[in-house]
């Protein structure tokens, strides 16, 4: 049977180990490697995947979905439907002014969605990275080049307790899935899934890898720049490092909330949770995530620590 290994790459530490596990393991010709480009990411996201290809010796595929009929029929619909839903006519003529696609995967995703991703509904892992993917991987079957892929990624269950249940076998709870059947020929295959962090690291170090420098600078995550699941410190590191990223999500919030029925939409959920949607937004975060525990005393400390030259959550400064 002719198999296609495809490896997810995303610049993060999980993703370029399990890259070096496969060159290791599989032959080079039966090996692919692909990325999604959300949009969302630092500046250096293509730099490291270039460098990524020099230093292994590798190709990859660089992938970004596409949102311009999603867009279309929304703003359609918006222009039929919502006057007999009590929309007042104003709204409806700002939101459908506001339905046009700008060519950002990110962007374009939460102008027709009307809304940022969330923590409970992380739409964007659906749409930015896992149906392009597969689309992407099934197509080696559709045309005949290979009988099955096996789509490799680099899940570590040690990331979230989410996770762990989400993988966990239901007959074997102990157990994790390392190997799931998709269907139609393509198969998930996960290499790291029991790995810690500091293997992901260290498999780099073997293999001469540099990790993507974001990690010295405080970043815990490398994919998007800010992700929603950024916590309260990395928020604040993002803040002083890349201001450039906040005054970006700053602009993404008026032209997401300029496509809402309500008018306004927050990148975060907002710390004060009986906060209006109006009076939410990045600069409220990151005002947030400059106080203590408990979010109501500022830590003065932190506010005017300058960044270190090299800061690492994983020990990588030391």
């Amino acid at each position: 049977m002719t198999i296609i290994h495809c490896v997810s790459v995303s610049t993060g530490k999980d993703s370029g180990a399990t890259a070096i596990v496969a060159l290791e393991t599989e032959p080079r010709e039966s090996l692919r490697f692909v990325s999604a480009d959300t949009g969302n990411e630092h500046e250096n996201y293509h730099d490291y995947l270039g460098y990524m290809e020099r230093h292994l010796g590798i190709k990859i595929d660089v992938l970004r979905a596409n949102f311009d009929r999603e867009i279309a029929k929304k703003r359609t619909y918006v222009l039929t439907h919502w006057a007999g839903k009590g929309v007042p006519q104003a709204d409806i003529e700002r939101a459908a002014a506001a339905l046009v696609p700008t060519g950002n995967p990110f962007l374009d995703l939460c102008i027709w969605k009307g809304k940022f991703p969330s923590r409970t509904a992380q739409f964007c892992t659906q749409y930015l990275k896992t149906e392009l993917l597969t689309e992407y991987q099934l197509a080696f079957i559709e045309r005949g080049e290979a009988e099955a892929v096996w789509s490799w990624q680099g899940v570590r269950i040690d990331e979230s307790a989410a996770r762990r249940k989400r993988l966990a076998c239901p007959v074997h709870p102990s157990f994790h899935r390392t190997f799931d059947v998709v269907g139609a020929g393509l198969f998930n295959y996960r290499p790291i899934l029991r790995w810690k962090a500091e293997d992901c690291f260290e498999a780099h170090r073997i293999a001469g890898l540099e990790p993507n420098p974001l990690y010295s600078q405080g970043m815990t995550r490398v994919g998007c720049m800010p992700c929603i699941n950024a916590g309260k410190d990395e928020v604040l590191e993002i803040s002083k490092r890349f201001p450039h990223h906040i005054e970006r999500i700053e602009y993404w919030e008026l032209m997401v909330g300029q496509a809402s029925k309500r008018q306004a939409s927050s990148f975060f959920p907002d710390p004060d949770r009986d906060a209006h949607l109006d009076k939410r937004g990045i600069r409220k975060v990151v005002e947030w995530s400059k106080t203590k525990r408990g979010g109501q005393l500022m830590d003065w400390i932190r506010i005017h620590e300058e960044p270190k030259a090299c800061s690492s959550a994983y020990g990588l400064c030391e």
